[in-house]
């Protein structure tokens, strides 16, 4: 393992880019488990004042800042509090930006809005709710938790077959921390979503956060930006925590100990 002091020379490496102008500099994050720390209701769910308030100020100084959620966009936007900042919700199915009052849906949706949520109404539900398993509706995608259930590991295993059916349905089954999302089959997760944010604005150096399998799309867009030219600098940040996968900080360029070791990162960024 890296000494502290060499994972804070690669912090201060990383961040001088976007720190040295921050005008063309963009702030990516994911939210659940990076800015808001994971807890057993969902819904519950909030940002803490701290991280808020940072979030704010670094609003106010960089050309973007935004959350990447795959929560729908007006949910990720009451989580967390701030109307000034960029929302895309449900894995860039939803964009939501700073002032908007309605969210922008996805082109590339159109027709396949109800997919998922036929699938998952045609499973039996007595099964599911022995199970413990919960059902989140969030638009074009459905979401099945079973954090909390009785037996977890049962849970699971009906989640697993439950994601076999999805597949053979040629809908797109996605696992994250104790949830499975059954998506429709449209090209489209947090790594397009991110190049989609940063095309927004005339962005040069790019930042972002996150600690699910969903959030390694994101390094990778940013990586892929770099190689062809269209960054000149990126930063990802892994967010770890006892549930998340090792990808996560094996494609990250740094890792850092849960939602407070991301708010040292923020508060680096707004020195």
């Amino acid at each position: 393992m890296r000494p502290p002091e060499a994972d804070d020379v690669e912090l201060e490496r990383l961040l001088a880019p976007l720190k040295n102008d921050p005008g063309s500099s963009a702030i990516l994050t994911d939210i659940d488990g990076t800015i808001a720390p994971i807890v057993q209701d969902p819904g519950a769910a909030a940002v803490p004042a701290h991280t808020r308030e940072l979030l704010r100020a670094l609003a106010g100084r960089y050309a973007l800042v935004g959350g990447l959620s795959g929560r729908r966009a007006l949910d990720a936007r009451r989580i967390v509090g701030l109307e000034d900042l960029a929302y895309s919700g449900n894995h860039g199915f939803e964009l939501l930006l700073p002032g908007d009052d309605e969210v922008r849906p996805d082109p590339s949706l159109d027709g396949h809005e109800e997919d998922a949520p036929k699938f998952v109404a045609g499973l039996d539900r007595s099964e599911l709710e022995r199970a413990g398993i919960r059902k989140e509706d969030k638009g074009a995608i459905v979401a099945l938790h079973w954090r909390g259930a009785e037996n977890e590991g049962a849970a699971e295993s009906l989640a697993h077959e439950i994601a076999s059916e999805a597949e053979w349905q040629e809908l797109v089954p996605h696992r994250g921390r104790k949830v499975l999302e059954i998506r429709p089959n449209v090209a489209i997760n947090k790594g397009i979503a991110l190049a989609a944010l940063l095309a927004s604005r005339p962005i040069d150096a790019a930042l972002y956060g996150g600690d699910d399998l969903t959030d390694v799309d994101g390094f990778t867009a940013l990586r892929t930006l770099h190689d062809d030219g269209q960054l000149s600098s990126t930063a990802s940040i892994a967010v770890a925590s006892d549930e998340s996968p090792p990808e996560v900080s094996r494609e990250a360029d740094l890792t850092v100990d849960g939602p407070e070791g991301f708010v040292r990162v923020l508060e680096a960024l707004a020195e």
